[in-house]
């Protein structure tokens, strides 16, 4: 099990990546550095949102999740 602090720094390195991947390949599309900047922010914004409502769904359903069962002492 990681930390709290562990999987909010893997999610902003990921994310922070995933942003330079849409820019950069955005950059190499138009040439245009402004426009690129626009989408990679824009990109980031949008997914960071359908993220968060995904993830709130997914609380929501109980697939694949263990019943955690009362422990008795006998």
């Amino acid at each position: 099990m990681e930390t709290h602090r562990r999987s909010i720094a893997k999610a902003l390195s990921w994310r922070l990546l995933a942003t330079l991947i849409t820019t950069g390949l955005v950059y190499l599309l138009t040439g245009k550095g402004e426009f690129a900047a626009t989408v990679g922010l824009a990109d980031t914004l949008i997914k960071f949102a359908i993220y968060i409502a995904h993830e709130r769904v997914w609380n929501r359903i109980s697939y694949g999740r263990h019943k955690d069962e009362p422990e008795y002492i006998i």
